[in-house]
């Protein structure tokens, strides 16, 4: 399964901490991160990642090429609700680019806990039901 993790810089440090609280069910998979977090991701969680540029110079757009392309199929975004983010519209078009393709989101660690545990625990068959559903 092809994940991206995003975070703001605020939320970094959250981040890091989910990726080696979660090294065992992450290192299955393939990993892609917006530029900073990408580094430390891979330096910090010792997890292999691919890194897009960061998020203000197009790394949201590049993650979100990959969810039309329907080649990511998860997505872990730690947002900073309390700071105005210059690429905000990027920010949105991620989001509603993930609706549209019914990629499952967090944009807090709740709701990335749930999706990293169903998907350790192979309850995690969205794309079936969806199939299924049309």
């Amino acid at each position: 399964m092809n994940i991206a993790l995003i975070a703001h810089d605020k939320k970094k440090e959250d981040i890091i901490r989910f990726a080696k609280e979660y090294h065992s069910i992450l290192s299955k998979h393939q990993l892609f991160a917006t530029g900073t977090t990408g580094m430390r991701i891979a330096d910090e969680a010792d997890l292999k990642v691919t890194r897009f540029q960061s998020g203000p110079l197009g790394g949201d757009q590049q993650i979100g090429a990959k969810i039309a392309n329907e080649e990511m199929h998860m997505v872990i975004f730690f947002r900073d609700p309390l700071t105005a983010q210059p690429h905000e519209p990027d920010i949105s078009a991620l989001l509603r680019l993930c609706d549209v393709h019914q990629i499952p989101v967090a944009t807090n660690l709740a709701m990335a806990d749930i999706m990293i545990r169903a998907l350790d625990h192979k309850d995690f068959e969205w794309k079936d039901i969806i199939e299924q559903n049309r």
